[in-house]
């Protein structure tokens, strides 16, 4: 009778304390959107594991792949993200990039930029090897990762002495670098933006130290103004010019570099490891020209009054005459009668 009479008090108390319990869940407060990212992020994710042609990577994959994303494994850090170089479990060399979806048009504009550039066969466009969908807001895209490691690693190496990447080597990176822009604004629908290759380290080089852009803007590049679009991209091949030609970096505006080249001095602003004085007067001639190259790309890129298919043009014909005396510069010419100068084979362009 005890037992009975003390499960009768105790009944209603647990009854009582789960309906408080319960309404304090209710009442919890939740995050603006959170489950309306998680909602369609799932039926996204559904849709893309459906018809996707890339790798689906786990999270635990890239993190072991990456050394839990540690610093030392870092190749690019700035407000578009990071990019981290890993080795997966069979050797394979990638490059991870972390893109940030916060709502749910971020995330169906990052997955369907993923699909469009996976179906983009370029040899100066890394390959997108796959992405990783498990990891809460930030999507990883996964990159193969040449042989030869960043331009940025090479242009700092040249510095130092220990290897010289010779003018003609930056030549035909910077002409293959404004031929795989010039393909993806003119050729592909939607056309695909970088907004950020005024940074070097976003350039890969293979065993034959040809151009693999990787990096690509995958949040919204395709929204907003294109031609806003057209001319940030060109602005910032300037700045990569100039990075090419002096082994230094001018993320802000390089004025200094900028005066040097109006007032004639363009020596002073040559990377040293370039030896600019002993070159022979055709091969200061043709660096004077990029050097001319970079400087109407910061001047009158945002004004629309150079485009990246002019400049592409202009680079492969210096480098066409550049070779004269080499093999013959083969061409293969797209339907696009835009791109007739600057599709070009893999042997288009000879390094000595």
């Amino acid at each position: 009778m005890l037992f009975l009479c003390h499960a009768g008090v105790l009944a209603p108390i647990f009854i009582l304390v789960s309906l408080f319990l319960f309404l304090c869940i209710l009442k919890r407060p939740v995050k603006p959107g959170s489950f309306q990212l998680d909602q369609a992020r799932y039926n996204s994710t559904l849709l893309f594991r459906k018809g996707c042609r890339t790798r689906l990577f786990s999270y635990r994959e890239l993190d072991e792949a990456t050394r839990a994303f540690e610093d030392s494994q870092m190749l690019v850090n700035d407000k578009n993200g990071t990019i981290h170089a890993g080795i997966l479990s069979d050797g394979s060399h990638i490059a991870v990039q972390k893109v940030q979806c916060e709502t749910e048009r971020d995330l169906i504009d990052v997955l369907s930029r993923i699909e469009l550039i996976s179906s983009v066969v370029h040899r100066n466009l890394a390959r997108l090897v796959g992405c990783c969908i498990e990891s809460g807001s930030t999507l990883l895209v996964v990159y193969e990762y040449p042989a030869n490691g960043t331009l940025e690693k090479h242009l700092q190496y040249s510095k130092g002495q220990k290897f010289v990447l010779d003018w003609y080597k930056r030549l035909r990176i910077a002409t293959e670098i404004a031929s795989i822009l010039a393909y993806m604004q003119y050729e592909i629908a939607p056309p695909i933006f970088h907004h950020g290759l005024k940074l070097s380290d976003y350039v890969f080089l293979d065993v034959d130290f040809s151009v693999k852009i990787s990096g690509l803007a995958l949040l919204s590049s395709g929204c907003g103004d294109g031609h806003n679009n057209y001319e940030n991209d060109v602005y910032d091949f300037g700045l990569l010019l100039l990075e090419i030609i002096s082994g230094n970096k001018y993320t802000n505006m390089p004025t200094v570099a900028l005066e040097k080249i109006k007032s004639g001095k363009l020596e002073e602003i040559v990377d040293p490891s370039l030896s600019y004085h002993e070159q022979p007067i055709t091969r200061r001639e043709q660096i004077e020209i990029v050097a001319d190259i970079a400087t109407r790309c910061l001047l009158f890129g945002a004004d629309a009054k150079i485009g990246m298919i002019d400049v592409a043009k202009e680079l492969v014909h210096i480098a066409k005459e550049g070779n004269k005396k080499g093999p013959e510069f083969e061409e293969t010419f797209s339907n696009s009668s835009l791109l007739q100068m600057i599709s070009m084979s893999p042997d288009s362009i000879h390094v000595p």
